[in-house]
């Protein structure tokens, strides 16, 4: 044996011969490793979290990458035998037939940087204190190293559409064509995997061995995270790059809010060195979700989990090595099982922070209030129970304030949904709130949607400047205003909805009268009762097709007992902008009796009220058209006007009924 060393290598040749005697024990030890020399180390996992694992994570190297090199090797043949010790010394011992001339073994580096070879055979240095990264996370970055994500562009295209044509060898030599640069290398395997490799929920319940070999993963395109993490970890050797298989526990797929962790890891992912430290991913997640209602696996690309920032990736991923956290200091279990889960989703649609920080939530006085912080307006919108009731939900500048009054007492399951670029909201975090008391008298009404109270949305959907920046209303007497601008073009449309009568399908637009003035839209609301009420409101832009679209809406308050608002007069189209109605404000009118009107209707040339008889109004010195009329012998009253001087039809703008005799 001979050492060399230097400033930087240590090289160590050494030459074992073992004599026949001591051949066949050699070689049954070398057929035990390579009984399936291509099946990747298999572990129960599951996409985000599903399977149960093993306790002891055992790496099975061989010489073989398509699994078929051991099946076919000649007994005579020269065996090797390679192994490692914790640090990661590797010791290579070559077999020899008795009557042949041994040779130089490989000499074996150790470098500052171990380099892979192409058949994986070198051992990369564990991760110390320079890979380690602060935490908590100082919002810098989703990832762990600089990245510009549009330069991977081209090189992502090309990955995902390269195809299999025979073994790993010529995938991984296809894959690097448009790879440059050990981080490009990296990407592209990436986005090979996530875009190819299927998870196969059944072989991963059936333990089957075969489905995590190379082999059989590129014919099926299938594999559990076993697979894609030994998959990820023998291309990027053969690429020339450092990579671990890291097993662990994860809260995915099946993962319970503040459940505990014990016993087998259920999860795999990889770390790899670039750039002098080491980073994280998962290409299990990366590729998609399984549908916790049918168990499908659906391919949905998630970028958040290419090389993730360490104190984010600590959220979901416990591994069974705290220097594999790659964090300073490192998170303990029971840490992580109580720390707050923000799903991948939180932080990919801009997302900063949440308060409070722990998955479970103790109500105070029958109330629980969580805020997030965000980097920009997201819309948000969250479901208690399954339900998307009993909460207030206002949208702010950068994020969203939620009251939640849980109706019962008790153990209650509080999602919550934001939406980003797309229409679709998506799930970013998950509470679990533990009540003891219910405030009977917050009883929120059914039809209360969200969110509450205008916001930088309202404001994108033309209205602006409200008289009532608050989602909440309080009135004493029953009666309140609220007034908006309203942006050119834009129509709005608004109704009352409480839980208990009389307010009804037919008459959620009568409590609430709609003046136009300029450019501001006034609603003026009267209650039919004490109470809560939600008033929603609602936009169309006029030239466009479709119906109204909701907007927001206010939550009205009123606890006095005695009032007793009776509907509007029913306003038709011609109730144009400008006209005001001073008298009567209320819908039903009294039989038998003279009723005065008072309206301002700027612009029309005639005005009359028609029952039983026409009653033609007056304009005054003051701008208003006055008169009354009779209520006997009609059960409806209208109000209606000639536009146009040298027309002689009416319209009918108002509507009221007469109180049965």
């Amino acid at each position: 044996m001979e050492l060399k060393k230097d400033s930087n290598t240590v090289s160590i040749d050494m030459l074992l011969i073992v004599h026949s005697e001591k051949r066949r024990a050699a070689q049954g030890t070398h057929s035990d490793r390579q009984a399936d020399p291509g099946a990747l180390p298999q572990r129960r996992g599951g996409l985000q979290g599903g399977g149960n694992g093993i306790q002891k994570w055992q790496k099975i190297e061989g010489n073989s990458l398509n699994g078929n090199l051991a099946d076919k090797q000649h007994p005579q043949q020269t065996q090797v035998i390679t192994s490692y010790d914790n640090q990661g010394t590797q010791l290579t011992v070559e077999v020899h037939p008795r009557d042949t001339m041994p040779e130089l073994l490989k000499k074996f580096s150790l470098d500052k940087r171990l380099q892979g070879d192409k058949n994986g055979n070198t051992r990369p240095r564990q991760p110390g204190g320079k890979d380690a990264h602060a935490y908590p996370w100082d919002r810098s970055s989703l990832k762990s190293m600089p990245l510009d994500l549009q330069q991977f562009e081209k090189l992502d295209t090309y990955a995902s559409q390269v195809t299999v044509k025979s073994g790993l060898d010529e995938l991984v030599n296809d894959l690097l064509q448009e790879a440059h640069s050990d981080l490009e290398r990296v990407r592209a395997i990436w986005i090979w995997i996530c875009h190819h490799i299927e998870y196969d929920i059944e072989a991963a319940q059936e333990k089957d061995r075969q489905a995590f070999k190379p082999s059989n993963i590129l014919q099926t395109q299938k594999t559990n995270c076993d697979g894609y993490a030994g998959l990820f970890e023998r291309m990027c050797r053969i690429a020339g790059v450092q990579c671990m298989t890291v097993p662990g526990y994860s809260k995915g797929f099946g993962y319970q809010t503040g459940q505990s962790f014990s016993g087998e890891f259920d999860h795999a992912w990889n770390a790899v060195f670039l750039e002098g430290r080491w980073h994280l991913l998962d290409s299990t997640w990366g590729s998609g979700l399984v549908d916790t209602a049918t168990s499908k696996f659906t391919f949905l690309y998630n970028e958040f989990y290419f090389l993730t920032h360490p104190a984010l990736f600590i959220e979901d991923h416990f591994p069974d090595n705290k220097n594999w956290q790659l964090l300073k200091p490192p998170q303990s279990l029971r840490q992580f099982e109580n720390n707050m889960y923000h799903k991948s989703e939180f932080y990919n649609k801009g997302m900063l922070s949440a308060h409070p920080d722990t998955p479970v939530i103790r109500t105070v006085n029958g109330k629980a209030t969580i805020t997030v912080e965000s980097c920009a307006p997201t819309p948000f919108m969250f479901m208690l129970n399954g339900k998307q009731e009993h909460g207030l939900l206002s949208l702010q500048k950068n994020g969203m304030k939620l009251d939640v009054y849980p109706p019962t007492m008790g153990t209650h399951k509080l999602q919550i949904f934001a939406k980003g670029s797309s229409d679709v909201y998506s799930s970013v975090l998950e509470y679990t709130l533990k009540c003891n008391y219910v405030d009977s008298g917050v009883r929120l009404p059914s039809e209360l949607h969200q969110p509450v109270g205008p916001s930088w949305f309202s404001e994108q959907m033309g209205i602006r400047k409200p008289s009532h920046p608050d989602p909440i209303i309080h009135t004493s007497d029953g009666r309140c205003s609220v007034s908006f601008g309203v942006e050119e073009g834009v129509s709005v449309l608004a109704s009352l909805h409480g839980d208990e009568g009389p307010v009804t399908a037919e008459t959620q637009r009568r409590y609430i009268f709609q003046l136009q003035r300029e450019k501001r839209t006034e609603l003026k609301v009267q209650l039919p009762r004490a109470g809560k009420f939600a008033l929603k409101i609602f936009v169309k832009k006029r030239q466009e097709p479709g119906n109204y679209a909701f907007v927001f809406n206010y939550l009205l308050c009123c606890s006095n007992t005695k009032v007793n608002w009776p509907v509007f007069p029913e306003s038709f189209g011609n109730w144009g902008q400008g006209n005001e109605l001073l008298e009567p404000l209320s819908g039903v009118l009294p039989a038998n009796r003279n009723v005065p009107f008072k309206l301002k209707l700027p612009g029309v040339a005639k005005a009359l009220v028609k029952g039983q008889d026409t009653w033609p109004l007056t304009l005054n010195g003051e701008g208003y058209w006055e008169g009354s009329c009779s209520t006997a012998g009609c059960q409806e009253v209208y109000v209606m006007v000639l536009e146009n001087a040298n027309h002689n039809f009416y319209s009918y703008i108002l509507k009221y009924t007469v109180n049965d005799q």
